[in-house]
């Protein structure tokens, strides 16, 4: 299962009841946080996200919205006891931060936290059943977008058709993983006579703040899921590109443009207190847009 739950989708200024960013993203068994603004705890009390099962944390930029609720939730973890090790990846500079703001108040974690500054685009975390990866976005400061794939799932064996081909049981395991069967008189039974094509991998991509830029639509390719942020209306183009960021139209430009299954947009501008005009000018441009609302937990 791989679904996203978003805490904030608000931008820079918490207004009418939207918070600033942060998303968890559940794989299987496994929680993800990617950004942590300010109340974060406070959401993920109020949508019952344990944060005990939180493993891994992603911070997309060193602006104070995508981050400044995280050392609460970090010194709330061990105050509640946490032993359990936590990784966070994150600009470099934001360790140096974290110790700061640890040391002036003399807090020593009870857990291990596992820094890891991010440098190049690439694989972060490689499990047997996902794959975690980052990649660059244009924002006026170092900035990332995160991937998270299910990693190809094995091939279902053909019971029937391998027992017609005089393959063993024994041998299931392998041709699960694609490997064709030779038998003791050399004859070769290939992997695609007896089993089947596993389900499609899935797949999120949150794509972090960004002026318009058409080569994240490379990075984001044949997505299941993507959340792009969407900051103003389409009317405000100019805006957007001085500070950054994009709009409605532009954010699903990127997810026709990268083949998208479906589009969530957030980091919604305070200057708008309704939200509607977002999804109508988006599907304007890719029909499947949702509007990434709080408290909501998009199932890809």
């Amino acid at each position: 299962m791989l679904a996203v739950t978003i805490l904030g989708n608000n931008s820079a200024l918490p207004a009418f009841d939207r918070h600033p960013t942060a998303q968890v993203v559940m794989l299987d068994e496994h929680q993800f946080l990617v950004d942590c603004g300010e109340g974060t705890q406070s959401q993920l009390a109020k949508y019952k996200v344990r944060r005990s099962r939180i493993s891994h944390i992603f911070i997309s930029h060193l602006h104070g919205d995508h981050y400044f609720g995280l050392i609460g939730l970090l010194t709330s973890m061990g105050l509640l006891g946490r032993e359990q090790e936590l990784h966070l990846f994150a600009p470099r500079a934001l360790k140096e931060i974290i110790d700061m703001q640890l040391k002036v108040a003399d807090t020593q974690l009870p857990f291990v936290l596992h820094f890891h500054p991010l440098g190049e685009e690439g694989l972060l975390v490689k499990e047997t059943k996902f794959e975690i990866s980052c990649f660059k976005v244009q924002h006026r400061i170092e900035c990332w977008g995160f991937r998270f794939a299910e990693v190809k799932p094995l091939r279902k064996v053909n019971a029937e058709k391998a027992r017609a081909h005089e393959v063993p049981s024994s041998f299931f395991e392998r041709l699960k993983r694609g490997e064709d069967y030779t038998a003791k008189n050399e004859r070769l039974v290939k992997n695609e006579w007896v089993t089947d094509a596993g389900s499609k991998p899935k797949s999120y991509a949150y794509s972090a703040d960004t002026i318009y830029d058409e080569r994240i639509a490379e990075k984001v390719k044949n997505v299941s899921l993507l959340y792009h942020e969407a900051t103003y209306l389409k009317d405000l183009a100019d805006r957007a590109a001085k500070r950054f960021h994009c709009t409605t139209v532009q954010a699903a430009a990127i997810a026709k443009k990268a083949n998208a299954e479906r589009l969530i947009i957030g980091h919604f501008s305070s200057k708008y207190e309704k939200l509607d005009d977002f999804a109508t000018e988006a599907k304007e441009v890719f029909e499947n847009t949702e509007l990434a609302l709080e408290g909501v937990t998009y199932r890809v």
